[in-house]
């Protein structure tokens, strides 16, 4: 099994200091996957995508960019989950990876009035409520059609998605992150994003209830199921 992350993030401070963020995504996966081949592409720096055929499932990573941006490798990534959809190859979206399998499949994503989200916050994941790491300012306002809600907040009503006509799962929130990692962003970024009651009402959230190894094991389960 051979699994491709696509790492949409261009260098900043915190992939300085904890490198790229498709190596913090397979570091996330890897322990709940052990059979797969994990390798990191970094199609925010121009690297071309992986064409059907030339990996078995795809995990889209988070991006400081929002659907709406015009980049050089946006369009083609659009283009490259259509083909990958019609291929039928299993992909998994986070944050941006989220929003823009949604944009791209019918829905729609964008920016919306609450500023920059960051730090943990709950979810209703099949009734249980569930803590996450966050950080964004866009969200899937509207899901495509054939997909499925399976996590919502009062602040982010479309908070992960299942697809119904090929296999892809998607999440707003950020999986892979721990508390370390979230507190650094909120250092590095929250005093150009975030008024200072935001800051600290942020950082009041991070309290170590969010499991270390969040929905790895649904997202093995996710592609074992589909390629072993």
């Amino acid at each position: 099994m051979k699994l491709t992350v696509y790492d949409c993030l261009s260098p900043d401070k915190l992939t300085a200091k904890y490198g790229p963020t498709g190596n913090h995504v397979i570091r996330w996966i890897a322990p709940h996957l052990p059979e797969a081949d994990l390798e990191s592409l970094h199609i925010a720096g121009d690297l071309p995508p992986k064409a059907p055929g030339e990996t078995d499932g795809i995990i889209i990573s988070g991006s400081e960019k929002g659907v709406y941006d015009d980049t050089p490798w946006m369009q083609p990534l659009r283009e490259n989950i259509l083909a990958h959809r019609a291929h039928g190859t299993p992909i998994f979206g986070i944050c941006f990876g989220h929003q823009i399998m949604a944009d791209v499949l019918g829905g729609k994503a964008e920016k919306v009035d609450q500023g920059f989200i960051t730090g943990a916050r709950r979810f209703d994941m099949a009734g249980a409520e569930t803590p996450a790491y966050v950080a964004h300012q866009d969200q899937v306002t509207k899901a495509p059609p054939g997909a499925t809600v399976t996590a919502s907040a009062p602040y982010c009503p479309v908070a992960a998605l299942a697809y119904d006509d090929f296999p892809a799962l998607s999440v707003q929130f950020h999986p892979e992150y721990d508390a370390g990692f979230t507190e650094d962003l909120i250092d590095l970024f929250g005093s150009t994003l975030m008024t200072a009651e935001q800051i600290a009402e942020a950082k009041a959230s991070i309290t170590g209830d969010v499991p270390r190894d969040l929905y790895a094991a649904e997202v093995a389960a996710f592609f074992r199921g589909h390629l072993s």
